[in-house]
């Protein structure tokens, strides 16, 4: 398993992350979220070991994670990292790329493990291409696929999927997370993106000032959101009577005492997000029907 301990890193004098303790098991796939600048990357790059430590330690099993004071080249061969850089080398081609690392003592067996990440990250009529030919998000799929060449028992992602346009993200997300499970890579993955998360995460690490907020699986999290933070990852939500409701969760019925204005409607494809007033305080529900402006509305809360 990875196992990081009471671990402290800054930047000069700035500390970024202070005493951060979690463990992640074998196969398993750990969604690290957070606002910009909470220091998702850096921790990445800590258990990478492209940074030294300020305290703490970080094992991968039984072997320490050190950073540069230690190791001549950054990294270790059981884990790999695919950042929001890709790193890869322009002039030859997909096959070619994904391919380099691994040996050509094994011709057959080399060509069909290309083949097949090459299926994976639906590249397959791009093979032939060089890379300097490629999109932002079709070279993002090569920098997977390259990672996941010679079958590493840890991978990293950040923000695997940002570049990727949503005609391919759905089903490639589908494709990446379910090759990950079936070959039990343990896989981190740092994301702004709830769509990563939600059915492909079995725990979520919440970064807040530094500190881990909380650690959790997607639907304890979901369902109950101990921070208006936590819950703006996942979905629109209001403070009512002290609690949060996400907007999902308020239903259009005949007759309450929570009675709202209505401001705006926005659609979103199953139906509508309203924006209403509520004793003139904004507040959002969803409904399958548009209604006008300054409609009285009466809405009841779901469990």
């Amino acid at each position: 398993m990875l196992k990081v301990e009471k671990q402290s890193f800054s930047y000069g004098k700035k500390p970024l992350l202070k005493n951060l303790s979690f463990k992640v098991n074998k196969g398993e796939n750990l969604a690290i979220i957070g606002e910009s600048g909470s220091g998702k990357t850096t921790l990445l790059k800590l258990i990478y070991g492209e940074h030294d430590l300020d305290e703490g330690v970080i094992f991968w099993k039984d072997e320490q994670i050190l950073g540069p004071k230690f190791n001549l080249v950054v990294g270790y061969d059981f884990m790999k990292y695919v950042s929001q850089e890709f790193d890869l080398m322009p002039f030859i081609s997909v096959e070619e790329n994904i391919g380099k690392f691994l040996s050509n003592f094994f011709p057959e067996e080399k060509n069909k493990r290309v083949r097949e990440l090459l299926d994976v990250v639906e590249l397959s009529d791009f093979k032939d291409t060089k890379v300097k030919n490629l999109s932002g998000g079709q070279k993002q799929r090569v920098a997977l696929a390259r990672a996941l060449a010679k079958q590493p028992e840890i991978i990293l992602l950040d923000e695997p999927f940002s570049h990727i346009d949503n005609f391919k993200k759905q089903p490639l997300r589908r494709k990446v997370f379910n090759y990950l499970k079936r070959n039990n890579i343990t896989c981190l993955v740092a994301t702004h993106d709830k769509n990563d998360v939600l059915g492909f995460a079995d725990n979520i690490l919440f970064l807040n000032n530094g500190t881990i907020e909380i650690m959790g699986a997607p639907e304890d999290l979901y369902h109950n959101p101990k921070t208006p933070l936590i819950a703006s990852f996942f979905y629109e939500f209001n403070i009512i009577d002290g609690k949060i409701v996400y907007a999902n969760q308020l239903k259009v019925v005949d007759d309450s005492s929570l009675r709202v204005e209505v401001v705006k409607c926005y659609f979103n494809g199953n139906g509508y997000l309203i924006e209403a007033l509520l004793n003139n305080k904004s507040i959002l529900f969803e409904s399958k029907k548009e209604f006008s402006k300054a409609t009285q509305v009466c809405l009841a809360i779901n469990p």
